[in-house]
């Protein structure tokens, strides 16, 4: 590959992490990213399994836990705030649906985004509008900055990708929707949480969420509900809050005071749940890494180690293939594809396990929460959790200076 400049569409965690590992093969690495700078805050994301492996590798884990968001586990409450079922966070060997290092999506992101500079070229508040491929590279135009030439691109732009629809086809053609709706967004409340992560199901498959932020008096909250495909404008922030203030009026417990925190929350972010699933993650020059190319959506608890694996893995095979990106590409799916498979495999229940339909699954649900950690639910959800660290992760020579890993194979699964 005569062209070692790549472009990364996406300065989320997968695309920061790629770009740490390709500077560190001696890449030149470019990032565009829609948003004006690295997007703050956000929800929590786990690190587990692989995906702590490569964070270790990345010499960053003591910052990471530094970072981390205390959190007891999770706890079903009902309608007057009475804990009905709860998962410690220790339960699975730190690695259950709340895991022992629970961080926020954006402290994450800015950890990354600051391991990568100022080798990294970052061109915030832009995003691609066209890729033109020939033998030799890609043509990049973009919205507001001139062409471009790279020798690669890498989409890493998230479940509604542009690198995806501009070189792989229409979103509808690749992903799956869940017939689940998610808004996520910071509350500022003074809510009695005593330190879990509280869900709470209303029949009709609504479901409402709190955790503890890592700041005093700050709360994550969340508001989620199934439904059959909705038409909504992705722009219009304030359509989207007052469907879901339709659709939970008079949900009880905690509810009414999260839809009011959310009118005036300045992270609000709403979308749809889906599964991307493609044959392959390469059309030419141009690559998929994280959500872009296989998201496995939220209800796995899987989707920040697939970035994260990911983004080493791709950058590892490029930086072992002799400047041929057709094999790094190659062996990049073929290292990836199992790993992901296993991951995109929803938990018990799935999409209705999560948001059950009536009182009675929610009252199932409970009673099976409450056996998680006995037999036989407890081997079931053993296996579940253990897909995080299910790989092989080969040792590219690309770790941190005085990190080396104790074998090739070592994952700590």
């Amino acid at each position: 590959m005569r062209n070692t400049d790549i472009l990364i569409s996406g300065a989320g965690i997968a695309g920061t992490a790629l770009a740490y590992w390709l500077r560190r093969a001696g890449f030149t690495v470019t990032v565009v990213e829609r948003a004006p700078q690295p997007r703050p805050g956000g929800q929590t994301v786990d690190l587990r399994g692989a995906g702590r492996t490569v964070v270790t590798r990345m010499g960053l884990m003591d910052r990471a836990r530094a970072l981390s968001v205390d959190q007891r586990g999770l706890a079903c409450v009902d309608a007057s705030g009475r804990i009905t079922a709860q998962l410690p966070a220790d339960s699975f060997g730190g690695e259950g649906i709340v895991s022992e290092i629970e961080i926020l999506r954006g402290d994450l992101g800015r950890l990354l985004y600051d391991a990568t500079v100022p080798e990294t070229e970052y061109v915030f508040d832009d995003t691609i509008t066209g890729l033109d491929q020939d033998d030799d590279g890609v043509t990049v135009t973009f919205e507001k900055t001139g062409p471009r030439r790279f020798g690669l691109v890498v989409g890493a732009d998230g479940l509604h990708s542009v690198v995806r629809s501009l070189a792989f086809g229409p979103e509808s053609e690749q992903v799956r929707p869940l017939g689940v709706y998610t808004a996520w967004f910071t509350a500022v409340e003074e809510l009695e949480l005593d330190g879990w992560y509280q869900m709470y199901n209303v029949p009709g498959g609504l479901v409402a969420s709190a955790r503890p932020g890592r700041r005093a008096g700050e709360v994550k909250a969340g508001l989620s509900f199934r439904s059959a495909p909705i038409a909504y404008d992705r722009r219009d922030i304030a359509a989207q809050q007052d469907m879901l203030a339709r659709r939970f009026a008079g949900a009880g417990w905690e509810v009414p005071r999260l839809l009011r925190a959310m009118r005036t929350a300045s992270d609000f972010f709403f979308d749809s749940m889906g599964q991307v699933h493609l044959d392959s993650w390469a059309r030419g020059r141009v690559v998929l890494l994280g959500d872009a190319g296989y998201c496995p959506t939220p209800l796995t608890g899987l989707g920040t180690s697939l970035a994260l694996v990911g983004a080493y893995v791709l950058a590892g095979e490029l930086s072992s293939a002799d400047g041929d990106h057709r094999i790094a590409f190659r062996n990049y799916d073929a290292t990836m594809r199992p790993y992901v498979d296993q991951a995109q495999q929803l938990p018990p229940g799935g999409a209705a396990g999560y948001a059950p339909s009536s009182a009675l699954a929610i009252r199932l649900r409970g009673l099976s929460m409450r056996s998680m950690t006995r037999w036989p639910m407890r081997n079931l959800l053993a296996a579940q959790f253990a897909k995080a660290g299910d790989i092989a992760l080969p040792d590219y020579g690309l770790h941190a200076v005085g990190e080396q890993p104790a074998s090739s194979a070592g994952t700590g699964r």
